[in-house]
């Protein structure tokens, strides 16, 4: 039996080293309490989304009525493949773990929603009361009290995953995609009670087709901004993932980040709700303006996050390359988009679809690896950077036998100058392959 080799040298980590020491002079390991076991967790986290999903289920159909409910669902769905789809690719390059996403997207729409629903019902009859003017309530409340109560129940879901989930939040871009999931979520949830309303107020006018406020209200949250509610909450993400990649010991820094991108976010969504406050043209002038822009650079920034996870991942593992963890191509394979499809697809070919799950697996572990290698030679490991590694490394080892042959193919396929080559492991290729461009890192052994 092949035996795996040594873990190449690597920064010691703040904190000290990490692995069977840590438990020096211990009898063991100390069992955790009931209430920290995994199970129970997920449990309870089922049961209170359960629930939650089964009250505003209950509220908003009282609002809609069943009719109206319906017609919701069906208007409000529609937007929300698109947007997962949009996420679920930004996230490509280390995709997290389908269970991280359903709970965002459960925690938007039911949680948060419900927390949003009564909070801002509650606020805004508070308000009316003090006051007497329940105009000005309301435009207080979409204004101030609204942004505010909703940023953070969504907020709220980002914390858990960064909390419970730290070894699947690595990055800027985990940030993103939970956040923007979330939000999702939370706006799916408010499209329906919103459309459903509409098509109440339709059925008593009697009104029907573009003229009617269906459409209206369709055209505006589904058509013109679907991506409203994501962008707003990804500012908060944002903060969350810069604090994943900040030192461990630069504690009020990890406090502040997240707190100003949730700031942001409440900022931005007060300025979006108070827009149409500002004449008759003010939502089209904030729309085009503002919003668009702000659109447009953050998904440059959500495409240039990704580029440069693919970058760090050609230039980090070579060392493991000198170790013996991987051959040659890979990590120029694995810093590259279409290499890895063609490795995919190459290997379900020739093996069946869980080879192909196996080679998404070792590029997932092998993107991981990197990011993790990266952060500790600029002294941002965790104080479990040597037990994660290792941890990575036995993953990749496990998966190897299937997953280095459909990459080293994808190398010679992908790679831009032809030269004689040997046959690919899966059976022969012909005799030319492309040579594979060495990846630039400066840190290379």
């Amino acid at each position: 039996m092949a035996t795996s080799p040594a873990v190449p040298s690597h920064p010691t980590p703040p904190g000290g080293p990490a692995g069977s020491d840590a438990f020096a002079g211990t009898s063991g390991p100390r069992r955790p309490h009931w209430w920290q076991r995994g199970a129970i967790r997920g449990t309870g986290l089922v049961i209170l989304l359960a629930l939650s999903g089964l009250v505003i289920l209950a509220l908003v159909r009282e609002q809609t009525g069943t009719e109206g409910f319906l017609v919701g669902l069906g208007l409000a769905t529609l937007p929300v493949p698109l947007l997962i789809a949009a996420f679920r690719w930004l996230d490509r390059v280390a995709p997290g773990p389908w269970r991280n996403l359903l709970f965002a997207f459960s925690w938007g729409a039911c949680a948060a929603a419900l927390i949003a629903i009564m909070a801002n019902s509650f606020a805004t009859r508070w308000i009316a009361t003090a006051t007497a003017d329940p105009t000005s309530a309301d435009t207080l409340g979409a204004t101030v009290i609204a942004p505010v109560v909703e940023e953070t129940a969504k907020a709220a879901a980002v914390l858990l995953v960064f909390l419970f989930r730290r070894a699947d939040f690595t990055g800027v871009v985990d940030g993103f995609v939970i956040a923007g999931v979330t939000a999702t979520g939370f706006a799916f949830t408010e499209n329906i009670l919103y459309l459903g309303n509409a098509f109440g107020t339709d059925q008593l006018s009697g009104e029907s087709g573009l003229a009617s406020v269906t459409a209206a209200t369709f055209f505006v949250r589904v058509v013109m901004s679907p991506f409203a509610h994501p962008l707003f909450t990804v500012l908060t993400g944002i903060g969350f993932g810069i604090a994943a990649v900040t030192a461990e010991h630069r504690t009020a820094r990890r406090a502040l980040l997240p707190c100003a991108g949730l700031l942001l976010a409440m900022g931005l969504h007060a300025f979006w709700n108070g827009s149409a406050g500002f004449g008759e043209y003010g939502f089209f002038v904030v729309y085009a303006t503002f919003m668009l822009p702000l659109f447009g650079l953050l998904t440059w920034l959500a495409v240039w996050l990704r580029r440069r996870e693919l970058r760090l991942v050609c230039d980090e593992l070579p060392v493991y390359v000198a170790a013996g963890w991987f051959t040659a191509p890979e990590p120029y394979a694995l810093g590259s988009l279409p290499a890895r499809t063609l490795a995919r697809d190459y290997a379900a070919f020739h093996l069946g679809k869980p080879a192909g799950r196996t080679v998404v697996e070792y590029e997932t572990c092998a993107t991981a690896l990197a990011l993790l290698r990266h952060r500790a030679r600029h002294g941002r490991a965790g104080a479990d950077f040597v037990a994660r590694e290792r941890e990575l490394l036995q993953a990749l080892w496990e998966r190897r036998a299937v997953a280095a042959p459909a990459l080293g193919y994808a190398a010679r396929a992908t790679a831009p100058v032809l030269v004689p080559l040997p046959h690919a492991a899966y059976g022969p290729v012909g005799a030319y392959g492309p040579v594979l461009p060495p990846c630039h890192n400066p840190y290379r052994p």
